[in-house]
Parts: C-alpha cells; sequence; structure tokens
C-alpha cells in the first residue's frame, strides 16, 4: 500500500503488494490497519444521514442535544452489527438459503433514508385549517415573536420512520428469494440511474443549506431574537446565516476533498472526506466555534434502548419507503458484484446467486432489526470496494475489524457527542460532497445506455417531474382538498407525500414509461457480448440486464 503523497505529472510504479482473499491468513496487525482503513472510508456517510434528521429545520426532528447523541450511537452500533451479519455469512437450518454474502461488506445507514424520511416529517409537522379550525400535525410548532415558525421536538415522527421503514423491509425480504437476473429485468438500469440522480440532486439544497449555517429559525435571518445567529445567539462565536465566516468553514471541507483528490496518496483519497472534515474542524476550533460543554456533559458510554421511540406506521410514508427499499435492492447488488470482483470471487453461477440471496436477505432483515435498535435502515457501502481495490486485501478479518471499531465508537457517548459539536457548515461542506457523489453514481449508470430516443424520452420526461418538485416542493400542494373525513384525509396526504417526492415520481415514471415506450432496435447478442466485453467486473451488471446476456445472469 502506497501512503506517500502523490505529485501531479510523476509516474509512480505499480503496487506488486499480495493479495489477501476473503479467507486467507492474514497477520493480525494488518488485519488491524486494514480494518482501520475501512472505518475511516465509512464513519463520515454513516453518521450524516442521522445527524440531518435529527437536526433543526421542517425536515428535521428537532430533537434536544442528548436524543441526538444516541441516535448517532445506535446508528453505529447497528451498522457494526449488521455488517457482523453480511461478514459471516451463515445458511439457515434446513433449508437451502443463507443471510449475508461472507465477503468483506460494511453496512452504514443509507442516503436513500433522507428523502422519504425528511417528507414523513414535514408532513407531520404541517398543520391545515378545516372549518376554521387548526388541526394540527403530530408534531408541533410554535409562532415566534417575529412571526416566523419554530418547529418543536417530534421523537414521534423518527418513530413513525422506524415503523415504516420496518414495514416497508420486508419487501426487500421477499425480492431476495428470486434470481438475480431476474431482479434486474424489473428494475433496470434506467430506472436505476435516475433514481440515484435524482436522490442525490434533491439532497443538494439540504446539504448548501447546512453550509450557510443551517435549516433552523436562523435561516430566514430575523434582526433580533435568539435565532438572529446560527444555531442560536448562545453558540460560540456564531455567525448569520450566509456569513462569509460560514461560507469558509464550508470550503475548508470541500476544497480539502479536492485537494487530496488531486495530490493525495491512495490511502489519503480513501479517508479524503474524514480529512477534510478533520481539517474543518481544526479551522472552527482555531475560530472559537466548538462548543465542549456537550460532550463534557455526554455519557461516558451508552448502548442500544438507552432511549426509545414510539414504534408506528405512517400510512402516508410507505409508498415512499417501497421505493427506498427498492433503491437499496439495486444497490445492495451492484455493490456485491462489485465486492466479488475484486475479491477475486465469480460474478456467475450458483456461487454468486448464493451470495445474492445471502445478501439481499441480510439487507432487507436489517431493515427490520434497524428499526428494532432505533436506527434508520442500513446498506452495503460501495466505498469498501474501492479501498480493497487499491489495499488487495478483501480479507474478511479486516471487515471483522471495521465492524467492532463501529460499534466501540458507538458505545462510547462521547464520541458521538463530539460528532454533534461539528459546526453545521462543517457538514454541508461534506455532505455537498457526498451527496454529489451520490448523483454522480446515477450519471455513470445511465452512461452505460445506448442514449436512443426511447432512452432520452424516458429520462428527459423523468427528470422533469422529478427536479421540478424537488425546485418547487409546493406545486401539487393546493391541487387536493382537505376533507374532515380522517380515511380520505390520511388518502390525500398519502398523495401529496408521493407527488412531492422527487425520486418517487422519477422512479415511476421511468418504470412506466419503460414499461410502455416500445424499443427502436433490438440489440444482437453479438453486439451485447461485444458491448460487455468492454466493460468487467462490477460494470457487467449495468449491461443489457434486458437480455441476461451478461455473465452476471447466467446463475
Amino acid at each position: 500500500m502506497n501512503s506517500v503523497p502523490r505529485l501531479p505529472f510523476i509516474t509512480q510504479k505499480v503496487n506488486q503488494s499480495p493479495f489477501y482473499g476473503p479467507n486467507e491468513p492474514i497477520p493480525i496487525f494488518l488485519a488491524f490497519i486494514m480494518g482501520v482503513q475501512h472505518f475511516l472510508s465509512v464513519i463520515g456517510a454513516i453518521i450524516t444521514p442521522t445527524i440531518l434528521v435529527s437536526g433543526a429545520g421542517m425536515s428535521g426532528l428537532n430533537l434536544d442535544e442528548e436524543t441526538r447523541q444516541y441516535m448517532i450511537s445506535a446508528s453505529l452500533i447497528v451498522s457494526g452489527l449488521m455488517s457482523l451479519v453480511q461478514i459471516i455469512g451463515f445458511k439457515i437450518p434446513k433449508t437451502r438459503f443463507f443471510v449475508g454474502a461472507g465477503l468483506l461488506q460494511i453496512t452504514g445507514v443509507s442516503f436513500a433514508n433522507l428523502p422519504a424520511a425528511q417528507a414523513i416529517i414535514s408532513n407531520m409537522y404541517k398543520s391545515k385549517f378545516i372549518c376554521y379550525q387548526r388541526i394540527g400535525g403530530a408534531c408541533p410548532t410554535e409562532i415566534l415573536p417575529d412571526g416566523s415558525i419554530n418547529y418543536l421536538p417530534c421523537p414521534d415522527a423518527f418513530g413513525a420512520i422506524l415503523g415504516t421503514q420496518m414495514i416497508c423491509s420486508l419487501l426487500t425480504v421477499a425480492i431476495s428469494f428470486l434470481p438475480p437476473h431476474l431482479i434486474r429485468k424489473i428494475f433496470p438500469k434506467i430506472v436505476t440511474g435516475v433514481v440515484l440522480l435524482i436522490i442525490g440532486s434533491s439532497l443538494l439544497s439540504s446539504a448548501m443549506t447546512s453550509w450557510a449555517g443551517g435549516s433552523g429559525p436562523c435561516m430566514s435571518r430575523p434582526a433580533t431574537g435568539d435565532f438572529a445567529l446560527c444555531p442560536s445567539i448562545h453558540a460560540p462565536h456564531a455567525q448569520a446565516w450566509g456569513s462569509p465566516v460560514n461560507f469558509a468553514l464550508g470550503a475548508s471541507v470541500f476544497f480539502t476533498i479536492i485537494l487530496i483528490e488531486i495530490v493525495g496518496s491512495v490511502f489519503l483519497k480513501n479517508v479524503s472526506v474524514v480529512l477534510g472534515l478533520v481539517i474543518g474542524c481544526i479551522i472552527a476550533g482555531a475560530v472559537g466555534m466548538f462548543d465542549g460543554s456537550s460532550i463534557a456533559a455526554a455519557p461516558a458510554a451508552t448502548f442500544l434502548w438507552v432511549k426509545t421511540f414510539k414504534l408506528s406506521v405512517y400510512g402516508p410514508g410507505i409508498i415512499p419507503y417501497l421505493f427506498v427499499y427498492l433503491d437499496m435492492t439495486i444497490e445492495c447488488l451492484g455493490d456485491l458484484t462489485a465486492a466479488c470482483d475484486v475479491s477475486g470471487l465469480p460474478i456467475s453461477g450458483d456461487s454468486f446467486a448464493r451470495r445474492c440471496q445471502g445478501s439481499l436477505l441480510a439487507d432487507g432483515l436489517s431493515g427490520i432489526l434497524s428499526g428494532l435498535g432505533t436506527s434508520m435502515g442500513v446498506v452495503t457501502f460501495s466505498q469498501n470496494n474501492g479501498v480493497i481495490a487499491v489495499t488487495r486485501c478483501a480479507n474478511r478479518y479486516a471487515g471483522a475489524v471495521c465492524a467492532m471499531l463501529l460499534i466501540l465508537f458507538g458505545i462510547f457517548g462521547k464520541i458521538a457527542a463530539a460528532f454533534l459539536a461539528i459546526p453545521a457548515p462543517l457538514i454541508g461542506g461534506m455532505t455537498v460532497f457526498l451527496f454529489a457523489s451520490v448523483a454522480t453514481s446515477g450519471i455513470r449508470i445511465l452512461g452505460y445506455l445506448e442514449w436512443t430516443r426511447r432512452d432520452r424520452v424516458i429520462i428527459a420526461a423523468s427528470l422533469a417531474i422529478a427536479l421540478g418538485v424537488s425546485l418547487v416542493p409546493d406545486w401539487f400542494a393546493y391541487v387536493l382538498p382537505s376533507s374532515e373525513n380522517s380515511g380520505l384525509q390520511g388518502l390525500y396526504d398519502a398523495i401529496h407525500t408521493v407527488v412531492s417526492t422527487g425520486y418517487i415520481m422519477g422512479g415511476i415514471l421511468s418504470i412506466l414509461l419503460n414499461l410502455i415506450l416500445p424499443y427502436e432496435k433490438q440489440d444482437s447478442q453479438d453486439d451485447v457480448k461485444m458491448a460487455a466485453a468492454k466493460v468487467g467486473g462490477a460494470d457487467r451488471v449495468f449491461r443489457d440486464e434486458e437480455t441476461g446476456s451478461s455473465p452476471a445472469y447466467t446463475a
């Protein structure tokens, strides 16, 4: 593993380090070092969804610091436990089915949770006026003296997210028993690419809001009051929303990541997001923007169920979360194919089909177990496949080290408090890069299309509505009437949640148009095989799944 910084325009020698397969013997110290590298590559992405969902604003839960610290700890512990399930893998007694892939696959809280969770929270904060009476949402609000709305803590909304997630994760459990090639036919690359592109694009607005100072009441820049500065006037060295200081802090993280990608070594590139955040934290500490009181007050240790949430199923959130788990299913298959390829294992045949079934079943069950463990749903991460490719270590012991580190970091409550003490602009600078990477993954998948007129029509129509909804969320807000009938009003709320969630509209349109629009031309088997030969490994999983000609579909 080369850890020396790379200088531009200087040619380096090819990496000749030995390759460690999933089950090969490996020195203990090397396994620990590799596990630490995997841990650093995922820690930033794992904590981000929980920090954003539990934070301030209409799309956040507005929870107190103690509860937010617990939620971060729970997400780390659950991610570690579910990672161990994927890494170990085991057969269900007296059946032919497996749970877990038996590979170095690390799971973490999925970014796909964010749009659905934020839509549920926003809907639960909304109030309606029926017959001149205010019918409050499930989440409380108050009107501040300056006329702005202050969103009060709403832990019940998180319970609704967890309960809805647990029900919808049964979809992935059911899909896990289908052959991989059939799953790809049902959800082709044109659907997957569109959904990922929209998810990443829609999340950028919340990331940019955090970069400017956060999404709380200070976003309206009141002239007086507690929220004249962000996050409040009581925070150390607080700044107005959108101030030059906030801009510079976010930029320090974002451009540090870019700089590392330019001159950093392979190791540094794999942990560029964490290093960018560390550099930003050093700068924020130097200007006095860190508040250590919350870290000092945090418990030394915690574990699951120290705090609990009232579980419920939120009807309008079922369809959004079904799409979340459809996306997680496709994401899991792609990550597994890449993991097999970089681990030196076949991406076709019975062994590959078994790993697909086990990995998908573990992902589906993790949605249920995550909810019971008070964490949003987790999914296999793709970052670890890149680490395996450059370090040539696919050993499961390294993955177990990473999983144990996630659990330990979750148990130590001071660590979660330290994450929450990070100023919002730094989180914004980091998440702008992460969310744009999600959108880039969608663009990469769409790049495998032939881009016929049919493809262009499907993508254009899907993006037109999906991105339009993301840019103007209230375009459908006044179409449906209000009703005193609770059942009918629940139906209206469900329709509104679906129509106002961009990636759902994009997914529905792309699926329907893909089924309805006729093909202009069928590629011959020779053309398909020639196209597949130009790409390898994980890329093949996105090639012509409709024909089933890729090696990944011969299982």
